[in-house]
């Protein structure tokens, strides 16, 4: 039995970087990968839909070329098959040059097979057994298929298979109206196809406030795409080649007939078939490892990274799991999980940039805040580009001036964003924003302005 300093599981953004930290620091590691290189993101994630999206985008402003003073011959067509393959180049560089760099790593095995816990220090790999003190799990998570009725009956796309299509749907269906069902219903809509999207609840992306909610839902239909909510008795039935979906909505036909069923009702960690009861690790109903603030398992030398512990389901959360695990192992930095502000986007057209508080969270809690709005039709930068879709909302405490959350849906809002969330990690007052003297023109500049603004919570 080959015996490592560490072994890790899994080769998505937190697993191989740690690799590089410890081999750095003169550990010998084993790293196991099942399947892909490089993980969700670079595979069925961020990386191959945002090409996707920018393709959309392209395709969506040509359309609009005359409103810019242009004029395109002919309408704009869509070559599924060269969308696809620009998809995958771009996904196969990362994943390459992610695995090229383990396999030349120092220090380092990299192992291609499925591995699983035969106690808390061993894992075999597809038969072979290799041992370690310490063992990191980085192993990610899949679409959630939820047992709807009639879904065994019916061939449906995940956010995995839809990625391999090579012709545009007639009329695609989609089953929840939050980020990846949104992201995938715009892009296709801006590919040709009709697009329906359903949702149980009574508003998309129940999540966020109202007003976003709202103002997305706005978005969408003003591209031509079907919204079905408060859809509680789902189901669906083959009709010929197609596919029947019964929605039991307030309003609307009971049933829709689509060429393609998309799922996107959310995820699931990809921890129900690595022995983790003969390591002793604890998951909970949902099959997410439990793990304290430094990410360590209720095993004495197991940690847990990333998707598989439900403690942030994107990429940049995932990257901060290592830098947790490596600043608290190598370099006597105490991080946690808690010292991190909750950060993510919406990639539809324009995009939603989200961090800290909601405004429904700042109300719950009931502390006296503050709270600025600008439209981006007031905004310059947005009006020059002709994209003045959405608005600027920003949260603060009224006793402090501490800035609590904000939400900037708009041309340039997954960048802009950004600003107030360094001056939260700093601790800083609002103010501070406020005093800046930013680039003109940017959406940016428009962030003193709306702190400036600032008004009691009602």
């Amino acid at each position: 039995m080959k015996s490592f300093d560490a072994i890790i599981i899994g080769a998505g953004q937190a697993g191989p970087p740690l690799a590089g930290r410890l081999t750095a620091a003169g550990w010998n590691v084993a790293l196991i990968e099942r399947k892909l290189f490089g993980g969700t993101c670079v595979n069925t994630g961020c990386m191959p839909t945002k090409t996707l999206v920018a393709s959309a985008y392209v395709a969506h402003q040509a359309r609009r070329a005359a409103e810019y003073g242009l004029t395109l011959s002919g309408p704009v067509g869509v070559d599924m098959k060269a969308l696809r393959a620009r998809k995958e180049t771009v996904s196969s560089n990362a994943r390459n040059g992610v695995k090229t760099w383990l396999e030349g790593m120092q220090r380092c095995t990299v192992y291609e097979g499925h591995a699983r816990f035969e106690s808390a220090k061993i894992i075999d790999v597809d038969g072979e057994k290799i041992t370690a003190d310490k063992i990191f799990i980085n192993s990610g998570g899949r679409a959630f298929v939820p047992d709807m009725p009639g879904v065994d009956q019916i061939s449906y796309l995940t956010n995995t298979s839809i990625l391999e299509l090579e012709e545009l749907p007639k009329h695609l269906v989609i089953i929840g109206g939050s980020y990846i069902g949104l992201e995938f219903g715009q892009m296709y809509r801006r590919f040709g196809a009709e697009v329906t999207i359903v949702e149980k609840g009574p508003r998309l992306i129940g999540r966020e406030d109202e007003d976003v909610s709202d103002a997305v839902k706005g978005i969408l239909e003003k591209e031509g795409i079907k919204l079905r909510l408060n859809a509680e008795c789902i189901s669906f039935r083959p009709v010929g080649e197609a596919i029947g979906v019964g929605v039991d909505c307030t309003e609307g036909d009971p049933e829709i007939e689509a060429s393609h069923v998309l799922l996107a009702v959310g995820r699931v960690p990809n921890t129900d078939d690595l022995g983790l009861d003969k390591a002793g690790v604890t998951v909970d109903a949902r099959g997410y490892i439990q793990v304290d603030d430094q990410l360590r398992t209720n095993v004495d030398g197991i940690w847990a990274m990333g998707d598989c512990n439900g403690r942030g389901a994107f990429t940049h959360t995932s990257y901060n799991d290592f830098e947790i695990v490596a600043a608290n192992l190598l370099d006597n930095d105490p991080r946690r999980v808690s010292d991190r502000i909750q950060a993510y986007a919406l990639y539809i057209d324009p995009p939603l940039g989200r961090i800290g508080m909601t405004e429904a969270d700042v109300r719950k809690s009931g502390r006296k805040a503050l709270v600025g709005t600008r439209p981006m039709t007031r905004v310059g930068r947005a009006v020059e580009k002709a994209e003045t879709q959405g608005f600027i909302k920003i949260l603060a405490d009224a006793e402090t001036k501490e800035l609590l959350g904000a939400s900037i849906l708009g041309t340039g809002g997954d960048e802009a964003i950004h600003s107030l969330l360094d001056t939260m990690y700093a601790q800083a007052p609002a103010t501070v924003v406020q005093r800046a003297v930013h680039i003109h023109p940017t959406v940016s500049e428009l962030l003193p302005t709306v702190i400036g603004d600032f008004k009691p919570l009602a």
